[in-house]
């Protein structure tokens, strides 16, 4: 089996079980709050779109739903996704071409629990390389809810090289828990990109250590932005974080080499075969102004 039919195949049976085939939709009270993609035409599965308590759209259309005048590189940034561009020297991040590029493939169908008002969906996935074999697992779960202004996500990833060998993740700035938010929180159309250590701008702000990091603009007169919070349990807390000016940003905290430009720094980290990485991060989507300092005190009490 060639690599263009092993994905074919996955994808598809990944699909199969889902309602509409490609996404499985999430409410929080009745209202829609998001969809979790991972359809064969995917390299990896994502939540996607992005929406304010009062339904306001702060995600990129393009690649998934193109608006007119939209910026349109990167295909691989949508929505909410994690992935990584070196592990094992196999890029999980960049998508360029099926022959090129691993991908993460939804195993069986991801599982929806919880209550209506505080609905959590959960999905395993193969980390599968071109050759079509599996060298670990991500398994992520996501829990969504609204309180006020506020529009909630917590992610817990857990990364299992439970393939007999150990996973390396390589010193790079393209990977980690990422985002990508649509044109109007560009810092060049007035945008505000700032962290948890008072620091403003991408110039600033890209790769440095920080517990949160915060996009805002203006939306039809109204300020409304979206925060990611990193959990002091997570591996080299606070992350570095790949903050750009052209709304993406992810917590990746393996790039201590690439971000300082210091050769003599390593950032990679080696998961043992029969071992285990975890990642918790919250994500807060906000209108008006937000306590984020308040917020992520309470996140990072919480266990």
């Amino acid at each position: 089996m060639n690599r263009r039919e092993f994905c074919a195949l996955a994808g598809a049976a990944a699909a199969a079980g889902a309602a509409g085939g490609e996404k499985v939709a999430i409410a929080v009270g009745g209202k829609p709050f998001t969809n979790f993609y991972y359809g064969k035409e995917w390299d990896k599965p994502f939540l996607y779109p992005l929406l304010t308590a009062s339904g306001r759209v702060i995600s990129r259309g393009w690649p998934v739903e193109p608006r007119e005048g939209e910026t349109n590189d990167h295909a691989w940034h949508r929505g909410i996704w994690f992935g990584h561009g070196d592990v094992n020297k196999h890029d999980f991040w960049r998508e360029q071409g099926r022959q090129k590029t691993s991908c993460l493939f939804v195993k069986g169908v991801p599982a929806q629990t919880g209550r209506p008002d505080r609905p959590s969906l959960s999905a395993e996935l193969a980390m599968t390389i071109p050759t079509g074999k599996s060298i670990g697992t991500v398994r992520g779960n996501f829990t969504f809810w609204d309180k006020g202004a506020n529009r909630f996500i917590d992610a817990h990833i857990a990364v299992h090289a439970d393939a007999g060998e150990a996973l390396r993740f390589g010193d790079t700035d393209d990977g980690g828990f990422g985002f990508r938010l649509s044109d109007e929180f560009r810092e060049d159309r007035g945008a505000q990109l700032r962290n948890s250590e008072g620091l403003q701008g991408t110039n600033n702000v890209w790769g440095k250590p920080a517990r949160w990091v915060d996009y805002s603009a203006q939306l039809d007169g109204k300020l409304v932005g979206m925060a990611v919070f990193d959990h002091p349990s997570n591996l080299r807390h606070p992350t570095t974080w790949h903050a750009r000016g052209y709304s993406l940003c992810s917590a990746n905290p393996f790039g201590l080499s690439s971000f300082t430009r210091d050769k003599s720094k390593d950032g990679s980290h080696t998961v043992p075969a029969g071992g285990k990485l975890e990642f918790r991060y919250r994500v807060v989507i906000h209108e008006g102004t937000a306590r984020l300092e308040a917020l992520f005190a309470e996140f990072a009490s919480s266990r």
